[in-house]
Order: C-alpha cells, then structure tokens, then sequence
C-alpha cells in the first residue's frame, strides 16, 4: 500500500482540538499517512488553554514537524510531492492570507502550493457568524479548488460525548482524502 503524504495546519482559533484528534488519530490507526505539522504560534498558546496537549507532545505525534516560519521547509515547495493538505482549524486570518495569495509564513505557503498543484486542500473554518468578507474568501478558495468543511455536526446518530462531535468532523474530512475509518457511524 502507498503511504499517502499529508499536511496538517492548525492555526490559531479556537477549535485547537480538531486539529490534535487529527494528528492523533493519523497517528494511532494510520501507518500508511505520513504527516508533516505546521501549528501557527497563536494555535501553540491555545493548545494549552483548550487542550491538555502540549506542542512538543503533539509534534512527537507527527511524522515531521515544522515552525511556521521555516519557509525552507519541503512543504513550501511544489516538487515535494504531497496527497494533499488540511487546515483544522482554519482562522479567518489564515483563511485571508491563502484567499489573496499571501504567504507570510508556512501555512499560508502550504497551502499556496497545494492550490497552484492542483492537490487537495482542506479547510475547516472556526468563526461565527461568518461576514461578507469571510465568505468572499471563502468562496475565493473553494473556486481556486479547495473543500470548505465547517465543523459543523451530524446529530441523527446521536452523538453522546465532545469527542463523538470532534470525530465526525475529522471523518468527514477523512472521506474528503479517500482514507477509511470508522469514527463515526454512517447514515443508513
């Protein structure tokens, strides 16, 4: 079986722990997914505020890790072959700086990349409401070929706990990169 090579950015908003459960879960029942983490400073200090999970604890998770400045990292270039990238979750700033081309640090370079290589770019945006503007930067990415998934939950298989919530929006995304799971129980 190949091993699929994916991105995982989690940026600074509220919602860090998607982004751990992410990495965490790769981690646990995926040998086949190498990851490569970016976590913005700002998602760093909400680690610890939302989460019991540390940076370094994360990282260790994680196949690579990188700064969020380190542009000379292999993810900032598009000869370095990825399956695509997810952003969980996305802040409206990160989702800004991708929509208009500004990629003032690795994340936003990522993702500049998987777009322009025509890769698969998963965002998963942590803001409400959402404004015009949110939205025009959302419509922006979808266009330029990216997957907008809100965290959004299902309720039909009645979900009993944080993580069940958590769990379905990472398998939502999980389907998005074709890679199988049982998070959550499907519709019938």
């Amino acid at each position: 079986m190949a091993v699929k090579k994916l991105i995982i950015g989690i940026t600074g908003t509220t919602g860090v722990i998607y982004g751990v459960k992410m990495v965490e879960y790769l981690h646990d029942y995926h040998e086949d997914v190498e990851t490569f983490l970016v976590i913005s400073d700002v998602a760093k200090k909400l680690l610890t505020i939302e989460t019991s999970t540390t940076y370094e604890a994360l990282s260790k998770k994680a196949t690579w890790s990188f700064e969020p400045e380190n542009m000379a990292a292999p993810v900032a270039s598009g000869s370095f072959l990825t399956d695509g990238m997810i952003i969980i979750p996305c802040s409206m700033k990160t989702l800004a700086a991708i929509a208009t081309g500004y990629s003032d640090n690795l994340i936003a370079r990522a993702a500049d990349v998987i777009l322009k290589e025509r890769r698969k770019l998963v965002v998963v945006p942590r803001e409400t409401p959402l404004s015009t503007i949110h939205l025009r930067n959302m419509l922006t990415l979808s266009k330029a070929g990216a997957v907008i998934l809100p965290p959004v939950p299902a309720f039909y298989y009645e979900p009993k706990t944080i993580d069940e919530v958590i769990n379905y929006t990472i398998g939502k995304v999980l389907d998005i990169l074709g890679i199988e799971h049982k998070l959550f129980e499907r519709w019938k």
